[in-house]
C-alpha cells in the first residue's frame, strides 16, 4: 500500500547531516510507490535543495524562515506540525538526533499518532512497514508496526545504506505561522571544536581511564585524524576530567554504529558496550587481557595503549600514503 512519506532534514555546521540522506533512502523504501517529501528549515534552505534533490524526493518544501535557523522546541513543532497537516504525510521520519528525539514524541503527541524511536532496521512485509530498534540496551532487538494512524520514526545514523536517485523534484516554498516562541537562543558555546561529528562518524577511535589524561586523549587525536575519524570516551573518562562529556559514549551518552570502533584503555563496563556494541568492527586495546572488552570485540591487542596506538598510526600513515 502506496504512502505518502515526509523527511524532516537537518542542517548542522553548515552541511547537510548524512542520516538525513539515510532517512531520504529508507522513505523512498517505506513509501512503497508514493510520494516521497523532503523539508529543509532555516533560511539557508535554498542552499540544500540541489542536495537533497539527489536522494529521491518528488517534493522539497523549503521553509525559508529565520525563526527556524537554529532549534527550539516551540519552532520546530510548530512549523513541522503544519506541514504534516497541509501534505497529509503518512508516515514521518528523521534522523535519532539530539532535535529528532525532541521534535518528533511532540509532533506525534500533537497528531495522536505513534512513535518508533531509534530505528535500526526497516522490513516490508505483506505491505505492512516493519520497524526495528533495540532495546534493554542493545541485547535484544524488537520488531514494531503500526495498524492505523500515522507513523512517525526516528533512525540511527550508519544503520542503513545511502542510495542516490536524483530527480527533477518539484520546489515549494512553504510559509508556516510560528508565533508565541518561549525559547530565543542569544548564543551557542561550543565546547568541542570542529570535526567529524561523532554520532556519524564511520570511524571512533575511544579511550577510557586506561588513557590516564587529557594529554593522553591527543595520541587517540592522531589516530583518529589519519583515519578520517572522530575521538570518543567512556564514561570513566569523562568522569575523571581527561575530556568533556560531549565525548562520552554508553548507556548515559551517545550511541554509535561506526564501521570502525577502536577502544584504547576501555575495560569494557556494560554501560559503556551499550553505546558501541553494534559497531561493525571493533578493535580493542588493553594491557588487561581479561578486560571484558575483549569478549566484544573482533580484534584485540593486549599491550599498553601508548605503545600500541603510535605504532599503529605510523602503520596507518605508511598504508594511505601509498594509496
Amino acid at each position: 500500500m502506496s504512502k505518502n512519506v515526509l523527511v524532516l532534514t537537518e542542517i548542522k555546521d553548515g552541511k547537510l547531516r548524512n542520516v538525513s540522506l539515510e532517512a531520504l533512502t529508507v522513505a523512498r523504501q517505506v513509501a512503497q510507490g508514493g510520494a516521497v517529501s523532503a523539508a529543509i528549515f532555516g533560511s539557508t534552505a535554498p542552499h540544500f535543495v540541489g542536495e537533497v534533490s539527489q536522494y529521491g524526493p518528488e517534493k522539497v518544501y523549503v521553509v525559508e524562515d529565520e525563526a527556524l535557523d537554529v532549534y527550539t522546541m516551540d519552532g520546530y513543532t510548530q512549523a513541522l506540525t503544519q506541514l504534516i497537516e497541509e501534505i497529509e504525510a503518512d508516515i514521518v521520519l528523521m534522523g535519532h538526533t539530539s532535535i529528532g528525539k525532541d521534535v518528533t514524541p511532540r509532533v506525534a503527541a500533537r497528531l495522536d499518532a505513534g512513535l518508533v524511536s531509534d530505528c535500526t532496521a526497516v522490513s516490508i512485509e505483506d505491505g505492512t512497514v516493519i520497524f526495528t530498534r533495540p532495546i534493554y540496551a542493545g541485547k535484544a532487538f524488537q520488531d514494531k508496526v503500526f495498524n492505523q494512524g500515522k507513523i512517525f520514526a526516528t533512525i540511527r545514523a550508519n544503520n542503513f545504506v545511502i542510495s542516490v536517485k536524483d530527480v527533477q523534484s518539484e520546489i515549494i516554498s512553504y510559509n508556516p505561522v510560528i508565533k508565541d516562541l518561549r525559547t530565543v537562543i542569544k548564543d551557542i558555546v561550543r565546547k568541542t571544536a570542529g570535526g567529524v561529528d561523532l554520532s556519524e562518524a564511520k570511524v571512533i577511535v575511544s579511550g577510557g581511564r586506561g588513557v590516564k589524561s587529557g594529554e593522553g586523549f591527543k595520541t587517540l587525536q592522531e589516530l583518529a585524524e589519519i583515519l578520517g575519524g572522530a575521538v570518543g570516551a567512556s564514561r570513566g573518562a569523562c568522569d575523571a576530567g581527561f575530556c568533556d562529556y560531549s565525548m562520552q559514549i554508553g548507556q548515559t551518552g551517545k550511541v554509535v554504529t561506526p564501521d570502525l570502533y577502536i577502544a584504547c584503555g576501555i575495560s569494557g563496563a556494560i554501560q559503556h558496550l551499550a553505546g558501541m556494541s553494534n559497531s561493525k568492527i571493533i578493535v580493542a586495546i588493553n594491557k588487561d587481557p581479561e578486560a571484558p572488552i575483549f569478549q566484544i570485540a573482533d580484534y584485540g591487542i593486549v599491550g599498553d595503549l601508548f605503545e600500541v596506538v603510535p605504532l599503529l598510526t605510523e602503520e596507518f600513515k605508511k598504508i594511505l600514503t601509498t594509496v
